[in-house]
């Protein structure tokens, strides 16, 4: 996963720049100077990001003059992870009025356990331990349609962990400038290095219900608008926003991160 992570170490895939202001905002493919020497950051490293606290149940109405930067950060979430949560599309337009899900699509409200109803029978002796539930089976991952493909080669130095806001992803080591490949068909929907933690980083839409981010890359070569083809180059791998070269990369189903090892082909 992302190192200083949504984090795109993603939970979160800051929005500084973009998610800042409400108007429409157009990024700049960054290309690297001709003289840089290999593994150079492209601009100042950018500080840790801060981990989503989602708070399932809750919603904010939108008051004039709030931003989704502002509203996200007040609430202990990444601006990109109440964007995604509401299918807010760049450039991050809200409006007075708006009701916004603090919690993901599928969250639902969280509950303490039910009380053990009443048997009338005496409780087990306190020296015979209670036997230990047995654990929940994890859930199966949703089925998708898309042909996925390795976004970089390299091995693989941080992995996805479900519930930790730190770990939505996984993280590909790799060399500076090495291609950085659209997991599949798509539109991008983001390109620009407004997001604290994930430095340079790529967003590619492939359907209503699939999004893939790559971050910390040196140089995007896409803009936002741009059809990609699954393999096509994006980006050159770097280090923008991490302390070594390498590629965070997400993949996420209706806005919430999913384990791309279970997607990508084995290797």
């Amino acid at each position: 996963m992302m190192a200083g992570m949504i984090p795109l170490r993603i939970p979160a895939l800051l929005l500084v720049a973009a998610l800042a202001g409400t108007g429409c905002s157009h990024t700049r493919v960054v290309k690297p100077p001709r003289d840089a020497a290999p593994g150079r950051t492209v601009g100042a490293p950018a500080p840790a990001v801060q981990a989503s606290q989602p708070k399932y149940g809750a919603t904010v109405v939108v008051q004039r003059g709030q931003t989704v930067y502002r509203i996200a950060t007040e609430n202990g979430i990444t601006p990109l992870d109440l964007a995604l949560w509401n299918d807010i599309v760049p450039p991050y337009t809200i409006y007075p009025g708006q009701r916004l899900r603090l919690y993901p699509r599928d969250g639902s409200v969280a509950s303490g356990p039910a009380p053990a109803p009443s048997t009338g029978t005496r409780p087990p002796p306190a020296s015979v331990p209670a036997p230990a539930p047995a654990p929940s089976p994890a859930p199966a991952p949703v089925a998708s349609s898309l042909a996925w493909q390795w976004p970089a080669q390299g091995s693989v130095v941080g992995t996805y962990a479900a519930g930790d806001p730190t770990r939505q992803g996984v993280d590909i080591a790799g060399n500076a400038g090495q291609p950085v490949r659209a997991a599949a068909d798509g539109v991008v929907v983001y390109s620009g290095s407004g997001l604290v933690g994930y430095g340079e980083l790529i967003i590619v839409k492939h359907n209503d219900q699939w999004l893939s981010a790559y971050g910390h890359n040196r140089a995007r070569l896409v803009n936002e608008g741009a059809l990609v083809k699954a393999g096509q180059q994006i980006a050159e791998m770097g280090r923008s926003g991490a302390t070594r070269d390498m590629l965070h990369f997400e993949i996420r189903y209706n806005g919430k991160p999913v384990d791309p090892l279970q997607y990508l082909p084995r290797r």
